[in-house]
């Protein structure tokens, strides 16, 4: 069964190449670490109690399910789909689990794969519940005063309608850690109109850092990038396509300098190698030896959703 299955554990991109693991590996992968992406999916072994004794007559419902299986006392709907892919995958997101596979695959050989997975599901399900609830903890409240981060600190949002400012623009003011961002909106302004003012100016600061760290990494790689576009997207952080054009995603402004270098490195190396495999990671490795510590942080750090 495992000839044809596939686990996906993170939609950013897919894991640096570990290193060769003996037959009865020590741990599974950790959380937040790419999977395989071949035909042969890695023996994955899960520390712990099973599933049926961590999850007693637990349930989980993806909004869109078509399907439904019960993994030990676990009941799960989830959503499934065939695709031209040439592995079954699994990918455990926000809304529960998704199950895509090939034509050819039969519905049993599915489920049979889905409880060989058992674990590895149940897991990643209560792990994602618990992300999502701290992800609600961490939701902005857009008034006067709130404070989100940036660039590794704080920044305060504060509303001022006085002459000094001009309507609708907005001034940065730096302070470590705390910086000050006045807003050109009166102490009545919507929380709509606060967001919407916030985000137009980090992404007109995400426009120009990400071009001043492309400048910079470019050369080193030997690459030239074309066109740099801003992306919202909620579980890309960036994109490289052959052509040199580089979409990179503004809320990368949350972070330190450090996670951003990282993601800019990233994607340019996709402009020498167009994958994940080992000449890609070596690629990234010239510029930046440390990067799997930034790309760990960038995993595992809770950014405030914009929904």
């Amino acid at each position: 069964m495992s000839r044809f299955l596939q686990l996906v554990l993170d939609l950013f991109d897919s894991a640096p190449p570990a290193p060769k693991l003996p037959t009865n590996p020590p741990h599974g992968p950790a959380q937040g670490k790419g999977a395989p992406s071949d035909t042969t999916v890695q023996q994955i072994t899960v520390l712990g109690e099973p599933l049926a004794q961590v999850l007693p007559h637990a349930q989980f419902t993806h909004p869109r399910a078509t399907r439904r299986i019960q993994l030990g006392h676990t009941d799960v709907a989830y959503a499934f789909r065939r695709s031209k892919r040439r592995t079954i995958g699994m990918a455990v997101g926000p809304d529960g689990l998704e199950v895509s596979a090939p034509r050819w695959v039969t519905l049993g050989e599915v489920e049979s794969a889905l409880r060989e997975k058992a674990d590895w599901i149940g897991r990643k399900l209560v792990e994602m519940g618990e992300r999502q609830q701290q992800l609600g903890a961490a939701r902005i409240d857009w008034r006067d005063g709130v404070v989100l981060p940036y660039l590794g600190d704080q920044l305060q949002v504060l509303l001022d309608s006085s002459a000094t400012l001009k309507k609708n623009s907005a001034q940065f003011e730096e302070g470590r850690p705390l910086h000050t961002l006045r807003l050109g909106l009166p102490h009545h302004a919507t929380p709509e109109q606060i967001r919407d003012a916030v985000q137009a100016w980090l992404m007109r600061q995400a426009k120009a850092l990400f071009t001043e760290r492309l400048n910079h990494f470019a050369p080193q790689l030997g690459v030239q990038w074309q066109r740099l576009s801003l992306s919202s997207a909620a579980t890309r952080w960036g994109s490289a396509s052959a052509n040199g054009a580089i979409r990179l995603n503004w809320r990368l402004l949350h972070h330190k300098l450090a996670v951003i270098d990282y993601v800019v490195a990233h994607e340019l190396s996709h402009l020498r190698v167009m994958d994940h495999s080992p000449r890609f990671w070596d690629t990234v490795h010239s510029v930046m030896p440390d990067y799997a510590q930034r790309r760990r942080v960038l995993k595992d750090e809770l950014l405030p959703p914009w929904q």
